[in-house]
């Protein structure tokens, strides 16, 4: 993770932008009068979104996955 450094006037007037680099990944250091005073950066639930597609050729779906189960038959006619 990119980690960068911002004053607080800074951050407090680019806060929108701020929230959009840190869900992309990067991590903000907010500082008073120089000196570190907070941390801003992406949260452990917007890190673990799953990719659409990323389980492409780890599943296996047979041919009769959509015939009528015999288990069934007695509640579906």
């Amino acid at each position: 993770m990119k980690t960068e450094t911002i004053g607080a006037f800074e951050a407090k007037t680019h806060f929108s932008r701020l929230l959009e680099r840190a869900h992309e990944g990067t991590v903000f250091v907010v500082t008073r009068r120089g000196k570190p005073v907070a941390q801003l950066g992406p949260s452990e639930q917007s890190i673990c979104r799953p990719v659409f597609g990323s389980a492409r050729g780890q599943v296996d779906i047979s041919d009769d996955f959509d015939e009528p189960l015999v288990d069934m038959a007695e509640y579906t006619s």
